[in-house]
């Protein structure tokens, strides 16, 4: 069994490890900002290909003392770094975290680099070039209370990247909070789901890949895994296809989003085509006081602007007071959550929400509340 450490956005960790849980994780154990747990190779290529919730998963390689530069050093090149890296290969080293005497994280970064050509030199009279943009290996550094752990980074680019949006409106969610906030939300295919301030689309699209079981790391172009020297090809593949084959053809229930911006919109009826979903679900161009249930029952979840994206002179208060009269006046049977980062804002709401959950929109934290609408 491997190491490993999915990273995720601070406050979804809990959430995080039932997701890992499910996908076949073991020893699963939620930390800061982060889930570890352990698994197979297979494991960590399906977890890559389907996981909704994290940023990057870490391969653990090593854990030892490290007071100072020299023991740190020292512990890079204690690794054989045949295993993970060939000189014909770029690499990048990110750092992070710090102690009384590696307290910079790019010089820590730095010496870590410094120490694996060094030892690929040593090895074999040759070595890596660094690519810090677009590496065939990541090398991940965390230094805590004077020690040190080594990780690979499998997944490349952030899983929240899933590469079906290129066209993104202001201020868009990342599509791993995106599905955070649906699981969140407790719904399920079979019940409408419908964003009424949808932006490009990225809460209705994240619940269309769900409702159609659509693996999330199907839209990449790679992940980090693949250019790794024991890559398996032949088992990625198998997976890949066991992926595409437990595709579904249909919603059971309508999937949709509005927004008043046409040009939005239009951003997200391209989303929708990039992911395979754009004859299945519904984008339209509507003011919010035009609004209203496409179905009798369901979940409605949106986050509304709460602070710039509107602009300084918009009446937000007033906005927030219209979205308030809307649910209670056209949503009767569904259940309601919003979104915000402002506590004063939200009150212009109007109704008593029955749960607030605190998430974090990036580093702003937010309440995920909800309103039952009888």
């Amino acid at each position: 069994m491997n190491q490993y450490f999915a990273t995720v956005a601070r406050g979804l960790e809990a959430l995080a490890a039932q997701e890992l849980e499910q996908l076949g994780a073991r020893a699963v154990t939620p930390g800061f900002c982060g889930v570890a747990f352990e698994g197979d190779r297979p494991l960590l290529y399906r977890i890559n290909l389907w996981a909704r919730l994290p940023f990057r998963i870490l391969v653990k390689l090593k854990e030892f003392p490290c007071r100072d530069s020299e023991e740190l050093y020292r512990g890079i090149q204690s690794l054989d770094w045949s295993n993970y890296l060939t000189p014909d290969f770029t690499l990048a080293v990110n750092a992070t975290g710090k102690s009384d005497r590696l307290n910079h994280t790019h010089f820590t970064a730095l010496q870590v680099k410094n120490a694996i050509v060094d030892w690929q030199q040593t090895q074999h009279g040759d070595r890596s070039n660094v690519d810090a943009q677009t590496p065939d290996v990541q090398i991940g550094v965390h230094i805590d209370r004077d020690r040190c752990t080594v990780s690979l980074d499998s997944s490349g680019s952030s899983l929240h990247r899933r590469g079906y949006r290129p066209a993104v409106g202001a201020a868009p969610l990342k599509e791993s909070l995106a599905a955070a906030l649906i699981q969140l939300s407790g719904w399920q295919p079979e019940q409408a789901f419908y964003d009424p301030l949808c932006g490009s689309g990225t809460l209705p699209l994240e619940a269309s890949l769900k409702a159609l079981n659509i693996a999330p790391g199907l839209f990449r172009d790679r992940f980090g895994f693949e250019t790794w020297p024991d890559f398996d090809p032949i088992l990625w593949d198998a997976l890949l296809r066991e992926a595409k084959d437990s595709q579904l053809d249909r919603f059971s229930a309508s999937i949709g989003g509005s927004d008043r911006n046409g040009e939005v919109i239009e951003q997200a009826i391209s989303n929708a085509r990039s992911c395979g979903v754009g004859d299945r679900v519904w984008f339209a161009e509507m003011d919010l006081a035009e609004v209203s249930a496409p179905a009798a029952s369901g979940i409605l979840l949106c986050n509304p602007p709460y602070g710039e994206r509107l602009g300084q002179d918009s009446d937000l208060g007033a906005f927030y007071k219209l979205l308030g009269n809307v649910l209670k006046q056209r949503f009767k049977g569904w259940t309601a959550f919003v979104l915000s980062g402002n506590k004063e804002l939200s009150q212009f709401i109007g109704l008593k929400s029955s749960q607030r959950t605190q998430v974090y929109n990036g580093a702003l934290p937010c309440q995920l509340m909800k309103y039952e609408l009888y």
